[in-house]
């Protein structure tokens, strides 16, 4: 494997998304991705079967949130930050766009990148 960009260390955690998840039951195969990059995988308190919806899903992205209730993806984005992971990998382009939308609205986005599993490979091969 053409080294790039060194994971050792790094501290990555996983967003089950619908699709892959709950909807077709594909839990571990995005860990072992990301496991093989060498990379610390820590897990939300809420994963896999018990994972929490990112808040797009059903065109719900498009929804005003009901008075006095937490944007969905405020509330993943913080169990994702409560792990201490410097990166928040997601395998859905929904997913990346609530998952970073919540960073910004933490005002984390110098301390919190939110990449797709591709882009991790991506970086790891040098690309």
């Amino acid at each position: 494997m053409k080294e790039g960009s060194s994971f050792a260390g790094r501290k990555i955690t996983y967003h089950d998304s619908c699709y892959l998840g709950r909807a077709n039951n594909v839990y571990e195969a995005p860990r072992a991705v990301l496991q093989a990059l060498d990379a610390d995988l820590v897990e939300m308190k809420r994963c896999k079967t018990t994972g929490l919806c990112c808040g797009a899903g059903g065109a719900q992205m498009f929804k005003e949130p009901e008075e006095g209730n937490k944007d969905i993806n405020i509330e993943r984005t913080e169990e994702a930050l409560q792990t201490g992971a410097g990166t928040i990998a997601v395998a859905c382009p929904f997913c990346m766009v609530m998952m970073t939308d919540g960073v910004k609205n933490k005002e984390k986005e110098g301390e919190v990148q939110v990449k797709d599993i591709a882009e991790l490979i991506a970086e790891r091969q040098g690309l």
